[in-house]
């Protein structure tokens, strides 16, 4: 049977590891821990395929933790959606786009720094074959991204992410983009090489770990059960944002195809969000969370695997606490995640970072992307960018003007341009800021590893 190369299990993930801060503690971790390995074995793969297996679809939370934190996420990220101006944002969307590929990549064990991804978007490619690759397995990702948005802005109304035809076509849309090399998965027992085809769902029966995913002839029916769970329009309230976290599990726990689960279960969430939808969203994402603490979101993972303990753990075959634990989990990690961009995104602060990069740049003492024909920037540029950081979108004349001399401001305008600080539609439109990946470490501190 084909083992994909990302391993869980609960085993090695919570022994000698600090327990999540989401309510659960230790004892009861190793509770779910020695038990699982009774319940997992003997009692849910011995179960038939049917799509009651992967029961609660979402958890029981008697304590109101669960909405209370739903609540919190629903009010600061739209508090996060009104900071800047709408044109504004769409410079720091595109940026989040290439962080969210650089940390879901990396969760696989696929690092490409956000400035090699930026230089691929502008055909520049590595000569080294096996970092080309990676870069274009990141252009993949930002490519599926954009065509997931476009589709959920086209037809908000009718579309559904939760659908098997949307589940195969993110991944078709991924895999006809990679390079020929990264579509084969291993069997590491007897060595086998098998293709994995994008859009199709896996033909024969696999093992994640410990853990025995549905049968490959009975995946229709559980992907109809998720659709049918999860779809918008069954849920009210507090509970499509709750249900965001607990269809990321089980939507990793069908594992429905041969390879590229991960990826697709985070390009689903991503897509479940928007159709929410969440206001704010895409001015943080998941994905940067997940990856800063992927020891504890495989542990995650692995405790919403565990089978039902007693009668107290709800009325499904899993683990109702273990749903609720890792719904904790995603929910407390997209919180840090819109706390992070709201503090970044703040205006006082952002401005300030803005003359602080720009000082930097004018005195060589940070890089700069064309140092043959732009060894430095002057600081003037700095009011230029606050303007149109502040206003939007500003005109070429009115963005010079905001410099001593016309001459100086049409030169610091194409210098700005030319690094991406600055974009336009057009040769000759109006401006808008750009969040390049070669200044966004220092305007977005801690956004991702400056030497990664």
């Amino acid at each position: 049977m084909i083992t994909p190369p990302l391993q869980r299990g609960i085993d090695g993930r919570i022994d000698g590891k600090k327990s999540l801060s989401t309510g659960i503690n230790c004892k009861l971790l190793q509770k779910i821990k020695c038990l699982t390995k009774l319940t997992i074995a003997d009692k849910i793969d011995a179960m038939p395929d049917l799509p009651s297996k992967m029961f609660p679809m979402l958890p029981t939370d008697p304590s109101g933790e669960l909405a209370d934190l739903a609540r919190d996420l629903l009010s600061r990220s739209s508090v996060l959606s009104g900071i800047l101006h709408p044109k504004t944002q769409e410079g720091v969307v595109e940026l989040v786009r290439i962080i969210n590929s650089y940390y879901s990549n990396l969760i696989e064990g696929n690092s490409t720094h956000p400035v090699e991804i930026e230089r691929a978007m502008h055909a520049d490619y590595s000569q080294d074959p096996a970092r080309r690759n990676l870069q274009l397995e990141s252009l993949a990702h930002i490519s599926c991204q954009r065509a997931v948005e476009g589709l959920a802005a086209e037809t908000p109304e009718a579309f559904d992410p939760t659908t098997a035809h949307f589940l195969s076509w993110v991944h078709d849309e991924f895999y006809k983009l990679i390079p020929d090399e990264m579509r084969w998965v291993t069997n590491e027992k007897t060595g086998e090489k098998v293709e994995v085809i994008g859009g199709k769902f896996r033909e024969r029966d696999v093992e994640v770990g410990r853990h025995l995913p549905p049968g490959y002839a009975s995946l229709p029916m559980f992907l109809a059960r998720f659709h049918d769970a999860y779809q918008a329009e069954t849920l009210h309230g507090l509970e499509p944002i709750i249900a965001s976290a607990a269809s990321h599990h089980r939507l990793v726990w069908i594992h429905p195809f041969l390879d590229g689960n991960g990826r697709v279960a985070r390009l689903f969430s991503d897509a479940y969000l928007r159709s929410i939808p969440l206001p704010g969203y895409g001015l943080w994402n998941v994905s940067r969370g997940l990856a800063r603490g992927k020891d504890r979101y495989m542990e995650a993972l692995a405790v919403a695997d565990a089978g039902r303990r007693n009668d107290l753990d709800g009325r499904g075959n899993l683990s109702n606490e273990g749903l609720i634990f890792f719904c904790k989990f995603f929910l407390l990690t997209c919180l840090d995640q819109v706390e992070y961009m709201t503090s970044m995104l703040s205006l006082d602060g952002l401005l300030g970072r803005i003359l602080g990069y720009v000082k930097l740049r004018e005195l060589k003492m940070a890089p700069a992307p064309l140092p043959d024909q732009y060894p430095a920037l002057r600081v003037e540029a700095a009011h230029i960018l606050q303007e149109v950081l502040l206003r939007g979108e500003m005109t070429r004349g009115q963005a010079a003007a905001a410099c001593p001399s016309p001459r100086m401001g049409r030169d610091i305008l194409a210098q700005l341009l030319a690094e991406g600080l600055l974009v336009s539609s057009s040769a000759k439109g109006p401006v808008r800021m750009g969040f390049p990946a070669h200044a966004a470490g220092r305007l977005f501190p801690d956004l991702f590893p400056m030497g990664a």
